[in-house]
């Protein structure tokens, strides 16, 4: 008889990928994947707690199952990811959920086989958090569900400690894969048939292995093959100049970079413990254009952060009006228990907030509908990623990630496509192949 999984995912693309190795081990268990929960054997909820929205939407969806899991005792429910890994966080699931039937935290998620097996042995409820990261497993088979997209890891864990940031503490501290692994995957994914690779780490630049993350990045471009190649996130403090050369000497790496400011201002940057200022974030910007001077370039900003005056925030407009970003992910800051700020005074009023990101995502957004504006009547090499049903239209990305939009009379899902551009609209393109 068949057996179904479910996953739900919350957070970065880091948790992406590691649903996507949950997927693989459920997979060996003989587990096929369903579209809902309703159909499942068991459901995993890969959860994420960088901000109190997305926290509080895992546990809406988790008290969802409720009535489900009465009416079908057999269904195992497992949380896992960064949410548990909080200090208390685990039993405090367990008294709100008492039908989750697997708890499980960041450091031992290639142990969730071994928790299912002890689940159906008997045990009532299974709850493993390591408080240690310990070694890297390089076992795990991820069944990827992003063709042609891969995702890659090359370190785990962070050592910066920014005042507002949780990571450190449910991630972890900084560790790094041999890179010769780090090479074997993306060059086995290469004669798979991916088209992008990119590599994840909560500071690529920090990469601590054999070699500087330049000379990996030299080294994966050399692999033989027609792919692209991506890396997130970037530290401004590590982002360097040998980089930036060998992003500007290597066609195979995109000309798009995320690179977080969180703000423009110099007391603002201080308290969070981002250890640059506005005007040194400014020069490696400078920088990268100098070499590459049609780069996108990405970011993130927080606003609200405690201690905010309207000065800062006018800060941070004008070093978004300076730097010309392509796209930027906006948010309130949120306080985070465990963090510096979460004790620092002079928290800011939610009125305040909402209105300065109301103000910063309407110059974000002016920035990038002028952007793509530039696009209509160009041509661009779009790699195509999926199939909108409800359009009926084909999508992907350009290599400065910008998204198109197009009709085929064939699956051209994974291929790499020429696209005349016809219309712009915010964020997105449309247009059509030229053959």
């Amino acid at each position: 008889m068949d057996k179904y999984y479910h996953i739900v995912t919350y957070g970065c693309q880091m948790n992406v990928h590691e649903s996507e190795k949950i997927a693989g081990i459920l997979a060996e268990m003989g587990y096929r994947s369903c579209d809902e929960p309703e159909s499942a054997d068991i459901v995993v909820f890969n959860t994420c707690c960088i901000r109190e929205n997305a926290e509080n939407h895992a546990f809406g969806n988790i008290g969802m199952l409720k009535k489900l899991k009465a009416a079908r005792r057999d269904m195992i429910i497992a949380v896992g990811g960064c949410l548990p890994q909080q200090m208390n966080k685990a039993e405090g699931l367990h008294k709100k959920f008492p039908y989750v039937d697997i708890i499980f935290g960041t450091h031992n998620l290639h142990e969730l086989g071994q928790l299912i097996k002890q689940k159906l042995d008997g045990k009532k409820c299974v709850i493993s958090v390591r408080e240690s990261e310990g070694e890297i497993c390089e076992e795990d088979r991820p069944l990827r569900t992003s063709y042609p997209n891969a995702w890659v890891n090359i370190m785990y864990g962070c050592n910066n400690f920014c005042s507002y940031c949780i990571v450190p503490y449910v991630r972890g501290r900084e560790r790094s894969r041999s890179s010769q692994k780090i090479i074997e995957e993306v060059r086995s994914l290469v004669s798979e048939g991916y088209k992008e690779i990119t590599l994840l780490g909560q500071n690529v630049n920090s990469y601590s292995g054999d070699m500087t993350f330049a000379r990996l990045l030299e080294k994966i471009a050399a692999i033989d093959g027609r792919f692209r190649l991506r890396f997130m996130t970037s530290h401004p403090k590590d982002f360097s100049a040998e980089v930036i050369d060998v992003m500007a000497d290597n066609p195979k790496i995109c000309r798009c970079l995320h690179l977080p400011v969180q703000s423009g201002s110099d007391r603002i940057l201080k308290a969070m413990n981002r250890r640059y200022t506005a005007a040194r974030y400014l020069e490696k910007v400078d920088a990268l254009r100098a070499k590459i001077p049609d780069c996108a370039i990405t970011t993130d900003l927080i606003v609200g952060f405690p201690g905010e005056t309207d000065e800062d925030f006018n800060a941070t407009l004008d070093l978004v009006k300076r730097v010309g970003y392509a796209s930027a992910f906006t948010f309130v800051y949120s306080k985070r228990q465990g963090t510096a700020a979460a004790d620092m005074p002079d928290q800011i009023p939610e009125e305040v907030s909402k209105r300065r990101i109301m103000q910063l995502v309407e110059l974000v957004n002016s920035q990038t509908r002028e952007l793509s504006k530039t696009y209509v009547g160009r041509t661009i090499e779009i790699l195509c990623e999926d199939f909108d049903a409800a359009r009926g239209l084909y999508l992907g990305r350009d290599e400065y990630g910008r998204m198109g939009y197009f009709p085929s009379d064939e699956d051209v899902i994974g291929q790499f496509v020429d696209m005349k551009v016809e219309h712009a609209n915010g964020v997105s393109l449309t247009g059509c192949i030229v053959r």
